[in-house]
């Protein structure tokens, strides 16, 4: 028999709706994915939910039947709720009807396996959840190997993170560490820094990007700090012809990224 929730005030909902908080997050070691699209790529990269709660009033079609019946019988608990219930937990101003509470990846440095040419991304102290998940969904896109979250003033596992990503922030492994950790470990693979910045005397299409790269990007307002920009191989900056300076960080990540995918793909065309 599938369990059921018709009350808002159920224990289990109120400890849902906690989980939108930092705190609480980092407490339980749990976070919240909302949405079939973000839930299935979720789970298509290895993510094993340890409950979701579906409302049928808001889904209708045999696919999400079928993912149904295939979760049930995979093991994964599925509770039903009303739709007052699930506008409860919901945090998405249009919801479909699924949300799940997943344990929040564990990635670390020491852990991750680079394949030998590696693209990555390493975002400083980026403000934003909005920001954060469009890095994250370009960075998929674009078959980037990991992004470091430096420093991080959003967490990259807030809820408002996952939706703007659309859950790539499961294909794409996160490890949050500081600086200092962050650059020795760059340094130690040989792995170049590419710092963005606007002071930048090279134009970012006239730089190799072919080998193993990092591409760093800094916080909305500020940009990168003094000591990444230090530390950094080379630095680059987007041709800016109107009166602002600067593009939000998210489409000049995306553009940075996808010069070294256009780089690579003439290279292995040329070869």
């Amino acid at each position: 028999m599938s369990l059921s929730i018709t009350s808002p005030h159920n224990p289990r909902i109120k400890f849902v709706v906690k989980l939108r908080d930092r705190r609480a997050r980092e407490r339980e070691g749990l976070m919240l994915v909302e949405g079939y699209e973000e839930l299935s790529l979720a789970l298509d990269s290895g993510a094993r939910p340890q409950t979701i709660f579906v409302c049928r009033a808001f889904h209708h079609n045999t696919e999400h039947a079928t993912r149904l019946e295939s979760l049930r019988a995979s093991g994964i608990e599925v509770v039903e709720v009303t739709a007052p219930v699930f506008e409860k937990i919901a945090y998405r101003e249009n919801p479909d009807g699924w949300l799940a509470v997943v344990p929040i990846p564990k990635h670390s440095l020491s852990d991750w396996k680079l394949k030998e040419n590696p693209l990555l991304v390493v975002a400083e102290a980026v403000e934003k959840p909005g920001n954060l998940g469009a890095i994250l969904r370009s960075a998929d896109a674009a078959g980037v190997d990991g992004l470091i979250a430096c420093d991080p003033t959003t967490d990259p596992y807030n809820p408002n993170v996952v939706r703007a990503s659309k859950g790539t922030l499961f294909s794409v492994p996160v490890v949050e560490a500081d600086g200092q950790e962050a650059l020795r470990w760059l340094r130690e693979r040989g792995i170049a820094l590419v710092a963005a910045t606007p002071q930048a005397k090279a134009i970012y299409t006239e730089v190799d990007l072919r080998g193993p790269v990092a591409i760093a990007v800094g916080a909305e307002k500020e940009g990168l700090s003094r000591a990444w920009l230090e530390e950094a191989d080379l630095a680059v900056r987007i041709p800016m012809l109107g009166r602002v300076n600067s593009l939000n960080v998210a489409t000049a990540t995306t553009l940075l990224l996808y010069e070294a995918v256009r780089q690579r793909i003439a290279s292995q065309d040329e070869g």
